[in-house]
């Protein structure tokens, strides 16, 4: 049977700070990104199915991405809790909801991985998940692929 390979784009915007980090990135930024995510799957063989050739309902993908990372993550700020950080969060965390302290340096290579293990256990029986990109600005990106 054959395979098909899907990929849909989503968009969100935020904003991070590399705790320890010899250079800008170091300071609080924030980044238009753009997440990738490729699936692979059987299509419905069904004659009889509404969905027949298909793999993934496009509208399920955007469901299990959109409540798994971009409702979370948009208009976010994501830090690496250190002994030195935890009074940033303390303050900022008074002060706004979308706080998210992370046991690792939010670069884009972890977020990609951070995505991807919360991207799985929402995909449709059947769908697996092959492979994810995470632009961070228009020229500059991670890849996961399995």
């Amino acid at each position: 049977m054959e395979t098909l390979r899907l990929t849909k784009e989503f968009s969100f915007e935020m904003a991070h700070a590399l705790m320890g980090y010899d250079g800008a990135c170091r300071e609080i930024h924030g980044h238009s990104y753009r997440l990738f995510v490729t699936v692979e799957g059987a299509p419905c063989t069904d004659e009889e199915h509404p969905k027949l050739g298909m793999a993934v309902d496009f509208g399920d993908l955007k469901r299990a991405v959109g409540e798994a990372v971009v409702s979370r993550y948009d208009h976010s700020f994501m830090i690496r809790r250190t002994p030195e950080s935890e009074e940033i969060i303390e303050v900022l965390g008074r002060h706004f909801s979308k706080i998210y302290a992370v046991d690792w340096q939010p670069t884009c290579e972890n977020m990609v991985r951070h995505f991807a293990e919360l991207i799985r256990p929402r995909l449709p029986e059947g769908i697996r998940l092959a492979g994810l990109k995470l632009h961070e600005t228009a020229t500059s990106y991670a890849e996961l692929t399995f």
